[in-house]
């Protein structure tokens, strides 16, 4: 890991330091490789709090174990996408999936209900048994675009899902950004996310932020410790600088006093 000579000569926001409990940037590996991997991990380590292995690639991809002990050594959370969970469970092989990820260094498991074939008590009763071994990252909203999306409903399912002892809980969007709390066209659900941060612990959910104009407005409306999640690999660096006010998009810019 590369030795950093961090400046401090500009009036920033202040910003937690690794291991943070808010302002996570939860970041999508898609499946790259080791070797991007590690020099993404060597550059930007300090900004990504989680990697979310998307879908089932964990479970096809033979370098996995190498994965997770070059997000172990930098200090980053590995999980696995709940959409892998919801396919074992269906299956009936959530036990295998434990011991399998345990073996190979996973440190998170993501449960979910996107495909809406897992009933929330069920969905709470994995949560309580797999926080026994893993950080658990609980998901409301289905994949479904055109699934409706009630505020209630997700308040309700949200809070269940903390209580039965989910670490965070993430509002879904998808890596598209179009749907759960997006419309179709990329834009927020203002309503769902101001009764979100209302009636729940904001520190605790992740909001699900694939496009930069949709982590722009959550920066603004809930400020620059808001988590957010579905992070591109490339855009780690970016959104740090969305969070420091560094890119003209949450740039407040104060002229320096003349002598």
């Amino acid at each position: 890991m590369a030795v950093w000579d961090r400046p401090d000569f500009l009036e920033l926001p202040e910003r937690d330091r690794k291991p943070r409990s808010r302002g996570l940037s939860h970041v999508l590996d898609k499946g790259i490789t080791t070797a991007a991997l590690e020099a993404l991990l060597d550059q930007a380590a300090d900004f990504v709090d989680v990697l979310k292995i998307g879908w089932g690639i964990a479970y096809v991809d033979p370098t996995i174990k190498q994965r997770a002990a070059l997000c172990t050594a930098a200090g980053v959370t590995l999980s696995l996408g709940g959409t892998f969970l919801e396919v074992c469970e269906a299956q009936g092989r959530v036990d295998e999936l434990r011991r399998w990820a345990a073996g190979v260094g996973i440190h998170a498991i993501e449960v979910s209900d996107g495909l809406q074939a897992i009933t929330p008590a069920r969905k709470a009763e994995l949560i309580r048994s797999l926080s026994a071994d893993f950080v658990v990252f609980a998901e409301t909203g289905a994949k479904d675009g055109h699934a409706p999306v009630v505020t209630e409903q997700w308040l309700s399912e949200m809070a269940t899902d903390l209580e039965a002892g989910a670490a965070w809980v993430i509002s879904e969007g998808r890596e598209s950004g179009t749907v759960g709390m997006y419309h179709d066209d990329g834009s927020v659900r203002v309503e769902l996310v101001d009764a979100i941060a209302a009636r729940l612990p904001v520190d605790r959910v992740i909001f699900e932020a694939p496009r930069k104009a949709q982590q722009s407005w959550l920066i603004h409306h809930l400020g620059p410790d808001v988590n957010l999640g579905n992070i591109p690999l490339d855009e780690v660096l970016p959104l740090e600088t969305l969070r420091l006010g560094l890119r003209a998009d949450t740039a407040v810019v104060r002229a320096a006093a003349l002598p």
